[in-house]
């Protein structure tokens, strides 16, 4: 059993917002009239920051996953999946952007949740404030940690709604709060309002921790780069969401917080998989930088399992009875890995046909990435994927196609694989991992001209990948597949350099909830998307009348109910919702 700081057992601090603390007072300590000191000790001091840290995992759900996997079916990576349109119907409305409405509950209930978030992390920074530091000398690396959170939340937020109010001001009062407004800052000050919290954690977080959940300098650091990333697309134009400049000083930023020093006790796994297994041996590695902690066997019934991704694994008579099948990877991601006689990826032609596994190279990662028929699911040969509806419960409107990432081998079942009211594991999930790090390393690069250090980073990338064999080294010989990955040589323009490092992107980072955010961060969105549309019809016919429209479809509109409560504080995003 590993160590949890995800997990706390009390049911009192499962409260939200600011009614965690007094519940967990009232369980904890005599009853009667609360003092001042008995409050503010450093035993509860310690109690409110793990109820912190425990509602990103007790907040999410199968249809709210603080992954976004729900809201990546956006994305050309993945279909919605399940066994029809009508099975998860707002998640499809998403999908094709036809009908959203801001009334959908799935708008309002990721809002609500990271919100609730937000207030356990304030409640736990207020007494964290009023506790004397003498007696508590964990206090200043506390708050660091409870800023991390913060700034997570609202990052969260901002990527799905942009236009959000920023609760950094933890002693607002019920009618502060309601005062807040959504458009109080443009969008480049909502980023540095993130990075303000993030900087504070990075210049007091220590370099190791001995609870793994607990974030470090190098994770504040990671995040600090992805944000900066995010910051220097400026989208600032209130009447659009387009990428009117790139800025310079913040892809600076970026540069400054890749730095190789700050992560030397971090580096890529020898193999892409080992970010991806449940056994206790493979969690926290050392690409691992900030993960969400999962537990099993912790002394609860199902112990502090990972139920967001509940509705992903397939159905599989006899092993994952009752498996959803949601997040299908699309066969545009498929197409992506496909790779040319030089061994690269054909940036330019990859959709041109769709990918064969007994004719056509393909990068390693795809066998990592998506569980294809004729292949074995979770590399376990006592369960072939196949063309029938066991592969996909909407009978091939969503193809047979599995996402490998999420979902763990059926022989682990009952171990790290567990049937409650849906499937669940003990697997963490990695927020941020090495790899993204190198990639936004080159990304920045590549946009400061700066193109042999962005090939050279994305090199590293592709060498791992082609090392990454140990579950599926097998495949050539036994199932006919074709690997080919070859690294990037000679000198490419700053053109071509961005492309390479986008698709390197796709490739490294498939069916792990990035997609549809960079198209947005990128201001590729539209473009992209209704390429997209209009070249699967023939794989997927959900898509007979998809259409993205720019300057809208980009973010989720503010949720119907946040509206009419604000008083008018709250402006709706642009477009016609």
């Amino acid at each position: 059993m590993k160590t949890n700081i995800f997990h706390v057992g009390c049911a009192a601090l499962l409260a939200l917002g600011l009614t965690a603390c007094s519940d967990f007072l009232e369980e904890h300590v005599p009853q009667g009239t609360l003092s001042d000191e008995q409050v503010k000790t450093p035993e509860n001091a310690e109690a409110m920051v793990v109820s912190a840290y425990a509602i990103f995992t007790t907040a999410e759900d199968i249809n709210s996953s603080f992954s976004m996997w729900n809201f990546d079916v956006r994305s050309d990576d993945a279909y919605k999946g399940g066994s029809g349109t009508s099975d998860g119907d707002v998640f499809h409305q998403l999908e094709v952007q036809k009908g959203v409405l801001t009334t959908n509950w799935n708008i309002n209930d990721m809002w609500v949740r990271l919100y609730n978030s937000i207030s356990r992390v304030n409640t736990a920074i207020a007494l964290l404030n009023s506790t004397d530091e003498s007696s508590y000398p964990m206090k200043t690396q506390r708050m660091a940690e409870m800023k991390f959170l913060r700034a997570y939340a609202h990052f969260l937020l901002k990527r799905l709604y942009k236009n959000i109010p920023f609760v950094i001001n933890e002693n607002l009062t019920y009618d502060e709060y309601n005062e807040l407004s959504n458009t109080a800052y443009t969008n480049d000050e909502g980023w540095q309002l993130i990075i303000n919290d993030l900087m504070e954690a990075y210049n007091t977080l220590p370099e190791t921790q001995a609870d793994k959940g607990r974030p470090t300098k190098a994770s504040a650091a990671a995040f600090l780069a992805k944000v900066y990333l995010y910051k220097a697309y400026h989208q600032d134009d209130v009447k659009s969401n387009q990428v009117t400049s790139i800025n310079k000083q913040d892809l600076e930023k970026v540069i400054e917080f890749t730095n190789p020093a700050l992560y030397t006790n971090y580096g890529l796994e020898d193999d892409l998989h080992n970010n991806f297994r449940p056994e206790e041996q493979y969690e926290n590695g050392k690409e691992s930088l900030w993960a969400i902690q999962y537990s099993r066997n912790d002394g609860s019934t199902y112990g502090n399992l990972n139920w967001s991704y509940g509705l992903i694994p397939p159905n599989i008579p006899g092993a994952t009875d009752g498996g959803c099948d949601f997040y299908k990877p699309s066969q545009n991601l498929v197409n992506a890995y496909r790779t040319g006689d030089d061994g690269l990826p054909l940036i330019d032609s990859f959709n041109s046909k769709d990918y064969n596994k007994n004719e056509d190279n393909a990068d390693p990662r795809l066998f990592l990435t998506v569980g294809i028929p004729g292949l074995p699911y979770m590399f376990n040969k006592n369960y072939m994927m196949e063309e029938t509806s066991i592969w996909s419960r909407s009978n091939g409107l969503y193809g047979y196609n599995v996402s490998l990432k999420q979902n763990v081998d059926p022989a682990l079942i009952d171990s790290y694989l567990i049937k409650g009211s849906y499937w669940a594991s003990s697997m963490n999930r990695i927020v941020f991992r090495y790899a993204d790090v190198l990639l936004e390393r080159a990304e920045a690069y590549a946009q400061l001209g700066q193109t042999d250090q962005a090939i050279n980073l994305v090199n590293q990338v592709r060498t791992r990948a082609a090392k990454s064999t140990q579950m599926i080294g097998n495949y050539p010989n036994t199932y006919n597949v074709k690997f080919h990955i070859s690294n990037y040589k000679g000198a490419y323009s700053q053109e071509q350099a961005i492309k390479i490092v986008k698709m390197e992107r796709r490739l490294e980072l498939g069916m792990e909830c990035e997609r549809f955010f960079d198209l947005v961060r990128w201001g590729d969105a539209a473009t992209v998307l209704n390429k997209y549309y209009a070249e699967e019809r023939d794989n997927c016919a959900i898509y007979g009348e998809a259409s993205f429209t720019a300057n809208k479809d980009e973010y989720l509109p503010i949720p119907f109910s946040q509206i009419s409560a604000s008083n008018g504080h709250y402006t709706q995003n642009i477009g016609n919702w």
